[in-house]
């Protein structure tokens, strides 16, 4: 039965090198790899089936992603990130699914019995990786934003003190749904949180559950059978990666989307601004 906490294959130093670290290794190495290849294969005069292919992949996820964004400044700035946590998962998530590679390992002692650890195993089954890529997302959306829009605005979601202080000037009304919008900045901290658990948790219960759904079978059926299962697990790692990428998309998108409240104040006090210049 497959473990809940990645297995350590090695040790170098104090730091335990798991299955799953491994296998995010290779996905690693292997898209630095593509990567070098692709801007090696690059040219000018008539492009190879390399460079066509990779040109035609962006394009497709700059169509898509532009969707989401509404524009292609946002697309174009936002596929790094997404781009790369997709093809991660997926491809992580693919290699532990080679045949063999579940018989393949160690053997190690645990709970007292001598145990075949694999040694590959989806990155995702570790939630060590997906707490830290989801972590990574979040902060990710946040970096962008602050870049976007400046530190005041993008704070001001969160701590609306300038809000409160320009009621002032209109009202009990105005003072009461400042408080209020700042109760709600408030709540949307905690669920920049709830982001990182939600976006974790998905990821990691999903993946794990075929991890323990191809244990189960393999260990009752060794041919034939398991092969729906794995072609299952194929899909699943496609719409693991799917929903992880589109939701941080998500949150880019509308981290670095100005509130239609703000902007409707800033129209407004340039109208108080420039109007005095129109008397």
């Amino acid at each position: 039965m497959a473990s809940p906490a990645a297995e350590p294959i090695f040790h170098l130093g104090l730091l335990p090198v798991t299955n799953a670290l491994i296998n995010g290794w290779i996905a690693v190495v292997f898209f630095v790899a593509l990567a070098m290849a692709v801007r090696a294969s690059i040219t000018h005069n008539v492009p190879g089936k390399l460079q066509n292919a990779m040109e035609a992949l962006v394009e497709l996820a700059l169509v898509e992603f532009q969707k989401v964004t509404g524009d292609r400044v946002r697309a174009v700035a936002f596929l790094p990130i997404v781009g790369s946590l997709f093809l991660f998962i997926l491809f992580s998530n693919w290699l532990g699914l080679i045949p063999g590679t579940g018989s393949i390992g160690r053997y190690l002692i645990y709970d007292g019995h001598l145990t075949l650890v694999p040694l590959l195993r989806p990155a995702a089954s570790d939630l060590n990786l997906t707490l830290g890529i989801a972590l990574f997302a979040v902060l990710g959306s946040h970096a962008y934003a602050l870049r976007a829009l400046g530190f005041a605005d993008h704070v001001s979601k969160f701590i609306n003190l300038r809000g409160i202080w320009r009621s002032f000037r209109k009202g009990p009304i105005a003072i009461l749904v400042a408080v209020i919008e700042f109760g709600v900045g408030i709540i949307e901290i905690v669920s920049e949180g709830a982001k990182v658990l939600s976006l974790s948790l998905r990821l990691f219960g999903n993946v794990f559950a075929g991890e323990v759904l191809m244990t189960v079978i393999l260990g009752l059926f060794a041919f034939v059978l398991p092969i729906p299962f794995m072609f299952l697990e194929v899909l699943v790692g496609i719409v693991q990666a799917t929903v992880f990428s589109l939701l941080t998309l998500a949150y880019l998108t509308v981290a670095t989307s100005a509130h239609e409240h703000d902007d409707k104040e800033h129209a407004e006090h340039e109208g108080e601004v420039h109007e005095p210049a129109h008397a």
